[in-house]
């Protein structure tokens, strides 16, 4: 279990560090989430979920769509969020880039963007070092909202990390960014994703119309074959990980299959992802670690 974890991580690590180098200006989103679900493949892992490519106030959950024409430009605050599996052992990591080229923005909000996304970078890093067996997620979220507030910005609330288990992204335990009233406690060998949103906007997400991203519930009945199809085809293939709508036309028609993944939501057999948007609209940077909780500390598997 644990080779599996740490294998996980060095794939995650090495396919983020590359992927961060390809982030400049004119660069097609859905470029660099194809790169990212490559590459994960190619170092021997499986996708856990996705590829996230969050610009500027989006916040989460956005990956292309099937011809994708959106763009990075040059300044854009750009959050990579991936995650691959090993045996179902999963690590999920996050970093945030400003697009490099010929910069339109000011130096003062170049400098408030560099800001951000070093308080998520001290953010993340104290709440790591909080981390150990016995301690309770709330002090985690204390420290973490400390430091933030602490440099002149806030935390996204409603937005926290979460536990990991073999084939779950999203298990029992919740890491806050904020102090809050969880009595949970850490224990042993707890495995967890922890990672700050930071913003100097209002520090809430809201949905926007936007999905691309879909996890399998339960199995349902339905009237149309071609639903059942698409159905049965995301129980084989996806019965655990989320997975993208884009992944989905390799094997169906992309006008059917819109109205299919309709009947499938509205039905919960599957759950949509909405894309996160900051409510006030202002940019958020992310920071975000995977690590496995140690008796006097914590053992980071993605660093």
């Amino acid at each position: 279990m644990i080779e599996s974890y740490e294998k996980a991580g060095k794939i995650v690590s090495k396919v983020r560090n590359d992927a961060s180098k390809l982030i400049n200006d004119g660069l097609a989103i859905i470029d660099l989430v194809e790169f990212v679900e490559n590459e994960i493949i190619k170092e021997g892992g499986g996708i856990a979920f996705p590829c996230n490519v969050s610009v500027n106030e989006i916040t989460a959950h956005y990956t292309s769509p099937p011809n994708d024409e959106n763009i990075i430009t040059s300044g854009d605050l750009v959050k990579l969020d991936l995650g691959a599996e090993v045996n179902g052992y999963i690590a999920d990591s996050a970093i945030t880039i400003i697009a490099k080229g010929g910069n339109d923005l000011s130096d003062d909000e170049t400098n408030k963007n560099e800001s951000l996304i070093e308080a998520s970078d001290a953010a993340l890093n104290v709440a790591i070092s909080t981390v150990k067996a016995g301690v309770e997620v709330k002090d985690i979220g204390a420290e973490v909202e400390k430091t933030i507030t602490d440099l002149g910005f806030s935390p996204i609330r409603n937005l926290a990390g979460h536990s990991l288990e073999q084939w779950n992204l999203h298990s029992g335990l919740s890491i806050p960014n904020v102090k809050d009233n969880r009595g949970e406690k850490l224990e042993e060998g707890d495995v967890l994703a922890i990672e700050p949103f930071v913003t100097d906007g209002v520090g809430y997400v809201v949905d926007i119309p936007t999905v691309n991203i879909f996890k399998f519930l339960k199995n349902r009945s339905f009237r149309l074959q071609y639903t059942k199809k698409v159905l049965n085809h995301i129980k084989r293939n996806y019965p655990y990980l989320p997975f993208s709508f884009r992944w989905l036309t390799e094997e169906f028609n992309s006008n059917r299959l819109n109205n299919s993944i309709r009947e499938l939501s509205d039905s919960m057999a599957i759950y949509p992802y909405h894309t996160l948007r900051e409510k006030s609209g202002a940019w958020v940077a992310q920071k975000e670690h995977t690590v496995i909780v140690e008796k006097e500390g914590c053992y980071i598997t993605t660093v």
